[in-house]
């Protein structure tokens, strides 16, 4: 698959990171290349860095018998290894690279270092992983309940949100690979929202044609997951997760494995 960058993009976690605590981390971090295919981390493994996207995006892919299926997706919205906050070094799931772009990253040892010193990258990753729990949850629902144009639609557009692009490259089998579905399914839904002039479709190559009619044609999880998200991390350095949701804010903690031993407690 391949997606034209169409702008530059930063990170928006670290864009939330008053200067002080943003240039700690930007010391620490190198810039490099994401191409598409690269397996970042597979399920289980150890997580030997923390990849803050800035252009392209990363697949998170959940083993299922001799397959995967794609319940995520980590673009400059995001950051890929937040499961370190709570204590856990390995990965719950492959990251795939699926759209071209640019990353900063960070080994491990650095970041925990960091996020120990930083009570405001805690806050604002705190906030993020509470986010990506509830899209996991949503996509979760999506793959059981919804009709796969719906689905395909969604998709699309998270894409396009990413990729910052409305031009795409993709198979038909990949796209039924990443929605856990047959290729005829994806087929079907693929003509269905060409005939309704939404995108353009050729021999791979997807175009989003009507945003706003191609968002009417999506299911409801779209819309859900960009309102978490604004909710929750549009947000920052207002009240804290806790005042907003009726989630209880943890008291001052020291470590990362002292936040994953209370998040664990809440359970």
């Amino acid at each position: 698959m391949a997606f034209t960058q169409a702008v530059p993009a930063t990170n928006r976690l670290l864009d939330a990171l008053h200067h002080k605590d943003r240039e700690q981390l930007l010391t620490n971090c190198e810039h490099m290349e994401l191409n598409i295919g690269e397996v970042l981390y597979r399920a289980g493994a150890a997580i030997p860095h923390v990849y803050f996207p800035t252009g392209g995006f990363i697949s998170l892919l959940a083993p299922v018998d001799s397959s995967n299926l794609e319940l995520g997706l980590v673009g400059n919205e995001g950051v890929l290894g937040i499961t370190l906050i709570l204590g856990v070094d390995s990965a719950p799931f492959t990251a795939l690279v699926q759209g071209t772009g640019t990353a900063l990253r960070i080994t491990t040892a650095s970041f925990l270092h960091i996020l120990e010193q930083s009570a405001e990258l805690h806050q604002v990753l705190k906030r993020y992983l509470y986010v990506s729990m509830s899209q996991l949850a949503q996509s979760a629902a999506c793959t059981r309940f919804h009709l796969v144009e719906g689905r395909l639609a969604r998709w699309l557009l998270m894409t396009k949100d990413r990729a910052h692009s409305d031009h795409i490259h993709i198979t038909h089998v990949f796209l039924a690979y990443m929605l856990g579905v047959r290729r005829v399914g994806v087929t079907k839904a693929a003509n269905s929202l060409q005939q309704q002039k939404l995108i353009s479709y050729q021999r791979g190559d997807i175009t989003i044609l009507d945003h706003d009619g191609l968002e009417a044609a999506s299911c409801g999880c779209y819309q859900a997951d960009k309102e978490i998200y604004e909710r929750i991390l549009g947000r920052v350095g207002q009240p804290s997760v806790g005042a907003m949701t009726g989630f209880r804010t943890p008291p001052p903690l020291q470590t990362s494995r002292e936040v994953g031993d209370w998040l664990l407690r809440r359970l």
